[in-house]
């Protein structure tokens, strides 16, 4: 039952990382003088939406308000909205492939690092070795076609964009069961979105003007952002963070696929590798199961017991 809970998590956190990966050829059905960060504030104010009528549509979720951990939520939110301003502005700064493969590459490093040093887990060296195959194939890819050599405070601010990422997907883990995941979600965005919105007030929005920028934004907001969001927390509560981390770098592996099959990308060996890499990086972080660090969950008087999360 155990395994089957796990491979589960396993299936909702890869089909998110699917979602994730539609980003990139989104992204060029909208018109060009659309701003980053504004697309960025956006699809997190929908997504966010999105969460919170699929929370308010269940009992069970919308009981689960009342009980929502807001010393997890609060920085939870503030992590994720944190990697969405810095994520855009160091692809600006550093360009797509450089900026994606620090952004992307580094979270799992970030998430290991933060197990090791919160929780004293000291991952098995096989687990080590898929991360590390499967972040050289996100190297490969997205830096295959030679991109700009970017800055060094692009490289900061992707290397930031990891760890907040990283963060959320740590936090998250652990509150993870204190109310249903899809309440958790609805609130963290919630969050998120007070964050970002500011930028909105800041950034032209004109190009919002053709009815396709609506389709799209929505199609980010709901899909990509509501649903794959929805769907990661929900694995959360069922794998461990730094396992949740290495396999959404599945994303990069969609995002090529698509460019190559939707917009014409050029296919190359470099790219081939790469995905190959992380495909297999990814099926050895499957196949072994990863300690996760100790939740909070109800005993049967309501009070909060600490159990170790298998």
């Amino acid at each position: 039952m155990r395994a089957t809970s796990r491979l589960l998590g396993v299936g909702a956190i890869l089909a998110a990382a699917l979602l994730w990966g539609t980003t990139g050829t989104v992204q060029t059905f909208l018109p060009e003088g659309r701003d980053p960060l504004a697309v960025g504030a956006l699809r997190l104010l929908v997504g966010a939406a999105t969460l919170g009528l699929l929370a308010m549509a269940r009992t069970e979720s919308r009981s689960g308000f009342a009980r929502l951990p807001w010393g997890g939520i609060i920085p939870a939110g503030l992590a994720i909205g944190g990697y969405n301003l810095l994520f855009f502005r160091a692809v600006t700064e550093t360009g797509v492939g450089i900026g994606t493969a620090i952004a992307i590459g580094s979270a799992p490093l970030w998430a290991t690092a933060f197990e090791i040093a919160v929780d004293r887990q000291r991952p098995a060296a096989l687990r080590l070795l898929g991360q590390a195959v499967s972040i050289l194939g996100v190297g490969l890819l997205a830096l295959a076609g030679g991109h700009q050599g970017g800055s060094i405070l692009g490289a900061a601010l992707a290397a930031g964009a990891a760890a907040c990422y990283a963060t959320y997907s740590m936090i998250t883990s652990r509150v993870g069961h204190r109310a249903p995941p899809v309440t958790i979600a609805a609130a963290t965005f919630g969050v998120a979105t007070l964050l970002t919105f500011p930028v909105l007030f800041v950034t032209p929005l004109d190009w919002m003007a053709a009815p396709r920028s609506w389709f799209w934004i929505g199609f980010l907001g709901v899909g990509v952002t509501g649903l794959s969001y929805a769907l990661y927390t929900w694995g959360l509560t069922r794998v461990a963070a730094s396992t949740a981390v290495t396999l959404a770098l599945a994303e990069p592996v969609t995002a090529w696929l698509l460019a190559s099959a939707v917009v014409g990308e050029v296919v190359t060996g470099q790219k081939i590798l790469g995905a190959l890499l992380v495909l297999g990086g990814l099926a050895v972080i499957t196949l072994l199961p990863a300690p996760r660090g100790p939740r909070a969950s109800d005993d049967r008087h309501g009070r909060q017991a600490v159990h170790p999360a298998a």
